[in-house]
């Protein structure tokens, strides 16, 4: 009962940016990476870093929204523009204006890296969440995989095999060592499901009881609230803010 009392006052708390500013850093390959940074009140010395990337077609501000939620539990957030996109609520991909690779998604993967190094090396993160939105919940899995000590743990929303057998997600989530949760639309259970089952960290998953939507849209959906409650509920378990 505490627990959903805490969910729901979280969950009425208006939304308001305690600090945001935009940032820019090189990728591996030196493409200047475009980023919004939202931060706690935590001290520094004690942040946890959500690194927040969007799907196909979007920016950064697909989490205009949803990032100072996150600051209100104590996190700080990365939402970052990938070379893959286009545009998200008005805010364009300062990345891909520079080289759209289009929707050959894998080619994000440099600036994902680069992410997960920046929040370490620059920004003093002392633990690291990545959360991706479609080709990037794939993705994010995949390096939750391939960078585990790096990585402390992964929110994949509407993950599935985007990629033409250049890359098999359920392979590369295998190797998964750190808390996983994985949702997505209602309807989209099966194309999760395979990848979910094959991974045997610590792993949630979550079906809405409503519609949903694709990606990290769901938070902005009409059935936002579920998908809340069980996004807070796996943060506060696996990283408890103290």
């Amino acid at each position: 009962m505490r627990l959903l009392s805490f969910l729901s006052v979280i969950l009425l708390l208006p939304t308001v940016v305690l600090a945001e500013q935009t940032l820019t850093f090189p990728s591996e390959d030196g493409v200047v990476i475009t980023a919004d940074l939202y931060r706690s009140e935590k001290p520094v010395t004690e942040s946890t870093l959500i690194i927040l990337f969007h799907q196909a077609g979007s920016s950064r501000g697909e989490y205009k929204t949803i990032a100072p939620r996150l600051t209100q539990l104590g996190f700080d957030a990365l939402a970052i523009d990938q070379r893959s996109g286009n545009s998200f609520n008005g805010v364009s991909n300062q990345t891909a204006l520079q080289v759209n690779v289009g929707r050959n998604f894998i080619k994000a993967l440099p600036d994902m890296r680069a992410a997960i190094s920046y929040g370490y090396e620059e920004l003093k993160a002392k633990r690291v969440i990545i959360w991706g939105s479609s080709y990037s919940a794939s993705l994010s899995l995949v390096l939750a995989g391939r960078q585990a000590p790096k990585v402390d743990g992964v929110l994949s929303f509407s993950p599935g095999e985007y990629f033409n057998g250049e890359l098999s997600i359920k392979n590369e989530a295998e190797k998964i060592s750190v808390p996983v949760f994985i949702t997505a639309a209602r309807n989209e259970k099966r194309q999760w499901k395979p990848i979910f089952s094959g991974i045997s960290a610590t792993k949630t998953g979550f079906v809405p009881e409503g519609v949903g939507k694709h990606g990290s849209s769901a938070l902005l959906s009409q059935d936002s609230e579920e998908y809340w409650q069980a996004v807070l509920t796996f943060l506060n378990k696996h990283f408890p803010i103290n």
